[in-house]
């Protein structure tokens, strides 16, 4: 009898070993799918320049996306003041395992500068080779050009968005400013602050709306979508 009641226990804990490694394989899996994050990679209209810390494009961007059903962690990786040519020097190490996608907004202060529209291209040429390199999902962020450099200047910057993320084969959005509509700087002053480059709390949720259904293609991409 006690013969048959051990032989009992030990296939019961025989079964509740073999539960118990089943959950264990599948729980590096399951963490793994989840915890894939998108890296927001640009200057401070990323950072939320100005701005409270819920009100910046990270934190409105999470809230949209929760609104659509993906809970997706986006990494604030904006730096404030940084160029494509910073960007390319911190890219590499700002890399981690957990990323899965990488949403580049940059360009704005090499405009704001007059630097080389070719320099800049390099620079985030690198940076999506870097991207690429490391099996991330990319969506390339267009900027408007300035107009005081003239018409060839502008043209060359804006340019560089759509070729470089054709290149790549990347995701497109063409402005970062699309969100905010058209109107002359005058009308549009309501969405942005003081210093007239960086929107307010108004504006960037406004532009969140029109980058938001891109971000989701990139999260699609992300978990293995087209």
């Amino acid at each position: 009898m006690k013969t048959i009641l051990s032989y009992g226990v030990c296939l019961l804990r025989g079964k509740v070993l073999m539960a118990l490694l089943s959950v264990v394989m599948l729980l590096p899996v399951a963490a793994s799918a989840q915890t894939k994050a998108i890296m927001a990679f640009g200057d401070s209209l990323t950072a939320g320049y100005g701005l409270m810390d819920h009100e910046g494009l990270v934190p409105q961007l999470r809230d949209w996306l929760a609104a659509q059903g993906q809970e997706v962690r986006v990494i604030n990786a904006g730096v404030s003041g940084d160029t494509t040519a910073g960007g390319l020097a911190r890219l590499e190490w700002s890399l981690t395992p957990d990323i899965g996608g990488i949403m580049v907004t940059l360009g704005g202060n090499d405009m704001l500068r007059g630097i080389d529209p070719a320099s800049a291209r390099e620079n985030l040429r690198g940076i999506l080779q870097i991207a690429s390199d490391n099996g991330l999902a990319i969506l390339v962020v267009g900027m408007p050009g300035p107009v005081n450099y003239g018409a060839d200047y502008k043209q060359e910057f804006e340019a560089m968005y759509p070729e470089l993320a054709t290149e790549f084969g990347a995701l497109f959005a063409p402005s970062f400013f699309a969100g905010l509509g058209e109107g002359t700087p005058a009308e549009l002053q309501p969405l942005f602050q003081p210093d007239g480059i960086h929107p307010n709390a108004t504006g960037v949720g406004m532009i969140v709306q029109e980058l938001g259904p891109h971000v989701l293609k990139l999260i699609q991409r992300v978990q293995g979508g087209s």
